[in-house]
């Protein structure tokens, strides 16, 4: 990941304001119930970006034959559910990147069995496959668990199944 994007999104998750109504009340009209129970679930900052990157993949898929489709929303909505699993806050986020930037992603992302601060660090890190799970596991779907999955790894994308344009429209938005 590009610093400056690490950088503004730490600066966004300093805002303390819930997502408004009516930006709940699209995630419940998008998302099916168990998706949108995943979606409360996340801290309202993470909400808050999910509804962003979501508003902002309507934006770029209109017009297109991808628009209208709420697929690529729920996928936008939920890419970052596994999260959830790791319980860190902004600070432990923060070192959780930085570790991994020093010591490699996989290696401490091999820590998520662990108990204790390294494990939830681990967790941190492989929280795309966890996110994934979550997603299938509540019957939400498969192309927002399939993005889950693929999100944070550019090698993963093409084998994803999601169409192409739909793939840079999610993380051109992801990465605004």
């Amino acid at each position: 990941m590009r610093v400056a994007h690490l950088v503004r999104r730490f600066v966004r998750t300093l805002g303390r304001g819930e997502p408004g109504p009516v930006d709940r009340a699209w995630v419940a009209q998008v998302c099916t119930p168990c998706e949108a129970a995943l979606w409360r679930r996340l801290p309202r900052h993470d909400r808050r970006h999910a509804v962003t990157v979501a508003r902002a993949v309507e934006a770029r898929l209109a017009g297109t034959a991808f628009a209208d489709d709420p697929r690529w929303i729920e996928a936008a909505l939920l890419h970052d559910v596994g999260k959830l699993d790791a319980g860190l806050g902004v600070p432990g986020r923060v070192v959780a990147t930085v570790l991994a930037a020093i010591g490699g992603p996989a290696r401490i992302a091999g820590w998520a069995p662990r108990s204790g601060y390294r494990g939830r660090i681990g967790r941190y890190l492989d929280h795309p496959d966890r996110g994934a799970v979550q997603i299938r596991r509540c019957g939400g779907s498969p192309e927002a668990a399939a993005w889950a999955a693929a999100h944070q790894e550019p090698a993963r994308h093409a084998a994803c199944g999601l169409p192409g344009p739909v793939v840079d429209a999610l993380c051109a938005a992801d990465d605004d």
